[in-house]
């Protein structure tokens, strides 16, 4: 007679840790790209925490008319290249306990030597901060009219600097939270336009080959070869000037767009020539599926990742390019307000050493891009399958 293993009865502790411990295991298993990419990426702890500011960026973007304790275009005459006001929260100078955010107001004259305006804080002249109060009207997205700002003074006559004031007495930390529309929108735009060139034309010259692969190639190297600043020089030269604000930003990102194709149509094709060769391309084409077909549910979903890593990082380029070519003159211009066009205010040793606040735009396009640069660092490594 043989031996016959006892059987395991069902709903003992025993069996119940056991499948506890195989459950993870057969999970991922069976899991998808996509989630396994996403489990490691939570373990990126830098990536996750700027992913984080970034979407705090975005909506601050996306919202920017409620967020601004002001209009961008809100000015004041008397407050030109007013300092920082700094918040104070308890205040016993009445002899009790008062609590709630508030700043002090300026006193300020004019230097008789170099006609320079001075200011000091006047620590009589109490100015009551708040959030959801009334404050200079605006259309949210150019539609919705309103009047609530989420913070601001509760007396709408008040004016509060948070972050200093321009040369025209504008407030800086409004104008750089509207400027985030433009400058984070800008990216995300010519990042998908580039996209689309990129994944086209690259994928067009690895698949084929030949006389074709050579075309577009060349064409590449050509647009490659070209200095940045006169090639930007040139296509900005041929935006017609009258043209408005927001005809001007679609042209600027075309123009970013049509530089910023080149490196993405060159990966997407070292990758088409090394995959056309694979077993699953050949089996696809001798199933009967045409070129497209091929190219677009074989091929490009086997680096899929790949190319989100590299679109996450391309979007830093574009911001910088967007920045730069306002910095210079050659992209946005007031009355349009980008993290650009504020950083021009910078150009004068004036501001820098009497105002250096306006430096303020320049530390927003550092953070935002070294953000975005961690995530894509962060989804690079994570699809990486030898990490």
């Amino acid at each position: 007679m043989g031996f016959t293993p006892p059987l395991k009865r069902r709903g003992t502790s025993g069996d119940t840790a056991e499948t506890a411990d195989s459950a993870p295991a057969d999970a991922l298993g069976a899991a998808s790209q996509w989630r396994l990419i996403g489990l490691r990426l939570r373990r990126h702890r830098l990536a996750m925490a700027s992913a984080a500011l970034v979407c705090l960026l975005a909506l601050i973007g996306a919202f920017c008319e409620f967020v601004a304790p002001t209009t961008s275009g809100d000015y004041s005459a008397a407050h030109t290249h007013a300092p920082p006001q700094r918040v104070h929260v308890v205040d016993t100078s009445g002899g009790g306990l008062d609590l709630g955010p508030y700043v002090y107001g300026y006193d300020s004259v004019r230097d008789e030597e170099t006609l320079a305006r001075e200011y000091t804080v006047d620590t009589s002249d109490k100015v009551e901060l708040g959030f959801f109060v009334e404050g200079t009207p605006y259309e949210m997205w150019g539609v919705i009219p309103a009047d609530t700002h989420l913070f601001g003074t509760k007396d709408p006559d008040e004016r509060v600097y948070l972050l200093g004031a321009d040369r025209n007495g504008r407030d800086m930390l409004s104008r750089i939270v509207y400027g985030a529309r433009v400058s984070l929108s800008i990216g995300l735009l010519g990042v998908a336009l580039s996209f689309v060139l990129g994944v086209v034309l690259g994928g067009v010259s690895g698949y084929l080959g030949g006389r074709t692969d050579n075309l577009i190639q060349r064409l590449i190297e050509f647009t490659m070869s070209i200095p940045t600043i006169p090639l930007w020089m040139g296509l900005s030269a041929a935006v017609p000037r009258e043209w408005g604000p927001l005809t001007t930003y679609f042209a600027i990102t075309v123009i970013l767009s049509l530089i910023g194709w080149t490196d993405l149509a060159r990966v997407v094709r070292g990758r088409f020539l090394s995959l056309r060769e694979e077993d699953f391309v050949l089996a696809a084409r001798l199933d009967g599926c045409g070129r497209s077909r091929v190219i677009r549910r074989h091929m490009l979903p086997s680096f899929t990742s790949h190319i989100v890593a590299s679109l996450t990082l391309s979007i830093p380029l574009m911001i910088l390019a967007e920045s730069a070519l306002s910095f210079l003159g050659l992209g946005l211009q007031p009355p349009v307000v980008s993290w650009g066009v504020l950083m021009q205010e910078a150009q004068n040793i004036h501001s820098i050493a009497g105002a250096p606040w306006t430096l303020l735009p320049g530390v927003a396009v550092t953070v935002a891009v070294l953000a975005l640069n961690f995530i894509g660092d962060g989804i690079r490594d994570s699809a990486d399958p030898y990490q």
